[in-house]
């Protein structure tokens, strides 16, 4: 980004942003908080659910499942740090966030994101293992093994965000605090800063760019070998069964990468800021609130267990 248009303002050490959110008037902004409500409520309830049920059935007690149930405290976590505060946006007429806040939230946001990533291509993995060689697989996956698994995912997410929060709150910016987005992001405080941004462009296309190119090539190398291995069986009903599991894990992979994809790993490929918002939205909000209903809606095992729960529950 050229500082030209920026020369004639002032540099300033900012205290405080203004986050602009979604255009509109007062009804417009009653219909998005009553939106964003509804969805945040039932990603928060289906999520911790998912937490609930897994922790509390020990047939759910397995590596794929302490996967998913991360999976469900990383989406509660992503919601946590973005629409509490946009919530409280869309009906207030202070949209300020404090530099600090701004700083804290976005780090958070960069970490769960990347994190979600890393998680996702660990689950194809364990696919792969438990599928196409299931006699190493309770070796392969102990759950000492889970635990470093998972634990490099954050570490992960955790080096991703602090570069992205270094490069990008390294920048001065100028006496225009608004930021045109309902959260801290990197594209619209880039465009705030009045400095050039060609290299915070590059390390965001770059790592983003990794991230999502290689944790999908995991995900793409898996699903081939689980395919191959699946249509080699000769049982139709555990070749449904294994294609049921997978197919929600798919279903999950696609959505959240394809959105990434589309905001971060390809220059200008979002037009406008407002394309953004509804593409933020939709990673952010709608996906972690589908994830539960995909991995419980087509899981046999997770409706089995809320069952049992419900059963218990009935009995006392």
């Amino acid at each position: 980004m050229s500082p030209q248009g920026n020369r004639n303002l002032s540099v300033m050490p900012l205290l405080e942003f203004v986050l602009d959110g979604f255009a509109g008037g007062l009804q417009t902004q009653a219909l998005l908080f009553a939106l964003f409500l509804a969805l945040y409520v039932v990603a928060v309830l289906g999520n911790l659910t998912m937490i609930v049920v897994i922790t509390l059935d020990a047939h759910l007690h397995s590596p794929m499942y302490f996967f998913l149930k991360n999976l469900s405290f990383v989406d509660l976590c992503y919601l946590s740090v973005i629409y509490p505060k946009a919530l409280a946006n869309t009906v207030s007429s202070s949209k300020v966030i404090t530099f600090e806040g701004c700083i804290i939230q976005f780090f958070f946001f960069s970490l769960m994101g990347a994190t979600e990533a890393f998680l996702l291509a660990v689950m194809a993995y364990d696919r792969f293992v438990a599928i196409c060689s299931p006699l190493r697989y309770p070796i392969s996956m102990h759950p000492s093994v889970c635990a470093r698994l998972v634990l490099v995912c954050y570490c992960g997410g955790c080096l991703n965000s602090i570069l992205q929060a270094s490069f990008t709150f390294s920048l001065p910016f100028c006496s225009s605090n608004h930021i045109d987005h309902f959260f801290c992001d990197v594209p619209p405080l880039l465009k705030i800063a009045c400095a050039d941004t060609t290299v915070n462009d590059l390390v965001m296309f770059g790592l983003c760019g990794l991230i999502i190119v290689g944790t999908t090539l995991v995900v793409l190398t898996s699903y081939g070998y689980i395919t191959v291995t699946i249509l080699r069986m000769r049982s139709g009903g555990g070749r449904r069964k294994l294609f049921s599991t997978c197919g929600s894990h798919m279903t999950a992979v696609s959505l959240f990468y394809g959105t990434l994809f589309v905001m971060y790993a390809q220059p200008g490929a979002v037009a406008s800021m407002e394309q953004g918002k509804v593409v933020s939205v939709f990673y952010t909000l709608v996906i972690p609130m589908l994830n539960p209903l995909i991995y419980s809606l087509r899981n046999k095992d997770v409706k089995d267990a809320l069952w049992r729960l419900g059963q218990r529950h009935t009995a006392t």
